[in-house]
């Protein structure tokens, strides 16, 4: 990648897309502050809706422009809402001169209540979304893989929008995505199975996609509506984040003219906090979706990602069962062994039964144990100077990629993922686990490592123009270690710091410790001897064969005492 290639990318990742400054002109915005309603800012194209000028608007209370039922239903739908939340519906009213039929939605942020008005079509009414999404979720709920789910899911949103292309799209763990499902017209090129660069949707998009569960680019090639004024009263650009109707980053818009892409959608997918995918829609024409059926969408990416969310916490879940049961087994056998510490290298076969690995290796004393693939012990040095530069206290140090630790993957012998407890790293003694490497066939969408063209200046990228299959073996790379993965790893160091810390440290101190209750214990039988001699000389009036008995006991009592002195000589030798 060029100098020139890696600045522009550099601006492309920090541009701030949600300060556009403008909205789609599919639609108008009038942002009031409370309690007097006053209007801070409005679109420029307000004035084909209301009959009055921005400026003339602006300082002035909204109920000059809106009647009091619905400015009393935009202040329920504001009572309910909290700032920073995603906006609500909160009306379908008649608005303006001439009663134009208008879905009202509104949220609050900066210290604003943004109102976002979008007229609709007059007819004959639709079907409850809730009623329309509750039909789409029966369809897909059926049990089954995620690749049946997941095509289930494109199907219904197609079905629903009409839109010639729906996929779901999945974010990997290096934030590159790929179509996972796809429902599509037959003259539309498959997307299935592509893959594309995380620089496809840089970092701020991916943040904007959690505020806003859904996206929605009626017409590409749209003139950006600017908002006056575009800035605040601390003479900031205006926080566009939440809105619906904000106005896309240009670069965007080149992609999809690229695609041959006119009009658009997008339903995020959230699990666990975090943008799992998307429910990407592509159309060949400009497509406009009813309020309704937006909202219907919405509603349906809400049970997809309550979906993958819950079969992500079952996996999780099963994965510390597992874990679970391989720390009882081993706290049980630990504490039956004599010394805790050095048991462990009897117990990697169950080891290895905690984590989804391999093979596991246990480095201890300068001695290299293992269990299923694992690197050879001349990686030791590779391995060790690895977790020099990234393990911390405590937390398990981990990669997916060979060559973070090995000189070459060749070197590697096959192995690329690792996972690293600490046992006590002062003596440089670790249980590791290691993953082999995925062999990958994959099949990108345009280049990976072209992913945009430079303008004339050299200052500014646009999107790459093709999306043609592009293959590559990818190599040197383990399926990732997940969170779960990571938590279940973090509780077996904790159990097993745990007992070698109870063993007392090296195996020196266990012997001194186990000598000293031998002593102890050999003293607590002498004074015992002392008291039986005391008793015997109380014994006078016994038989001759009660003695001659007796006599045989003790001789055999002080075979075995020589026994013992004789044995504890050679051990000591």
């Amino acid at each position: 990648m060029t100098p020139e290639l890696e600045r522009a990318l550099q601006v492309c990742a920090n541009e701030p897309i949600h300060l556009s400054g403008a909205i789609q002109p599919h639609g108008y915005l009038v942002s009031c502050r409370l309690p007097d309603w006053s209007i801070h800012h409005v679109s420029a194209n307000i004035e084909a809706l209301t009959a009055v000028a921005p400026e003339d608007m602006l300082r002035h209370s909204l109920r000059e422009f809106i009647t009091d039922d619905v400015i009393q239903t935009i202040a329920e739908a504001v009572d309910f809402s909290e700032p920073g939340a995603p906006a609500q519906r909160a009306a379908v009213a008649n608005i303006g001169p001439l009663a134009t039929l208008c879905e009202v939605g509104v949220h609050v942020a900066d210290g604003l209540v943004h109102i976002e008005i979008e007229p609709q079509a007059r007819g004959a009414g639709e079907r409850s979304p809730t009623v329309v999404a509750q039909a789409m979720i029966a369809r897909v709920a059926q049990g089954g893989a995620d690749a049946t789910f997941h095509q289930r899911v494109a199907e219904q949103v197609r079905l629903l929008t009409g839109y010639d292309r729906v996929m779901v799209y999945r974010f990997l763990h290096d934030d590159s995505g790929e179509v996972v499902a796809e429902s599509r017209d037959s003259a539309m090129p498959p997307y299935l199975g592509l893959r594309y660069p995380a620089s496809d949707i840089p970092p701020q998009a991916r943040r904007l996609y959690l505020h806003n569960r859904i996206r929605v680019i009626p017409d590409a090639r749209y003139a950006p509506v600017p908002i006056l004024p575009d800035r605040n009263v601390r003479g900031e650009p205006l926080d566009l984040g939440q809105l619906s109707l904000r106005s896309v980053s240009p670069v965007h818009l080149e992609y999809l003219a690229n695609m041959g892409v006119a009009a658009s959608m997008s339903i995020s997918i959230v699990a666990g906090g975090r943008l799992w995918g998307l429910i990407a829609c592509h159309h060949r024409g400009v497509r406009h979706l009813t309020p309704g059926v937006r909202a219907a969408a919405d509603l349906f990416g809400l049970f997809v990602s309550m979906r993958v969310a819950a079969r992500e916490q079952q996996e999780a879940a099963r994965t510390e069962e597992e874990a679970r049961g391989v720390r009882d087994t081993l706290a049980v056998r630990l504490a039956h062994a004599s010394d805790p510490r050095l048991a462990l290298a009897s117990e990697l076969d169950l080891l290895l039964r905690a984590l989804r690995a391999d093979g596991v290796a246990l480095l201890q004393s300068g001695r290299w144990h293992s269990a299923g693939r694992t690197p050879p012990a001349e990686r030791i040095p590779d391995l060790l100077g690895w977790l020099a530069r990234v393990s911390g206290p405590g937390a398990p140090a981990c990669t997916d990629r060979a060559d973070d630790w090995s000189p070459s993957p060749e070197a590697a012998d096959g192995i690329a993922g690792v996972l690293a407890l600490a046992l006590d790293p002062a003596r440089d003694e670790w249980l590791l686990y290691f993953r082999c490497e995925q062999i990958e066939d994959v099949r990108w969408a345009g280049r990976p490592d072209e992913p945009f063209v430079l303008d004339d200046d050299g200052t500014r990228i646009g999107p790459r123009k093709s999306f043609g299959a592009w293959h590559e073996t990818v190599r040197g790379s383990s399926e990732p270690w997940s969170d779960a993965d990571l938590r279940a790893a973090a509780r077996m160091g904790l159990v097993l710091r745990e007992y070698c810390r109870r063993a007392g440290g090296p195996a020196t101190e266990v012997g001194d410790l186990r000598g000293r209750r031998s002593r102890l214990d050999v003293r607590q039988h002498r004074d015992r001897l002392v008291q039986l001699s005391e008793l015997l000389d109380g014994l006078v009036h016994v038989s001759p064969a009660e003695t001659a008995l007796l006599a045989e006991r003790i001789a055999r009592l002080e075979d075995d005492l020589q026994s013992l002195i004789t044995s504890a000589s050679v051990a000591a030798e």
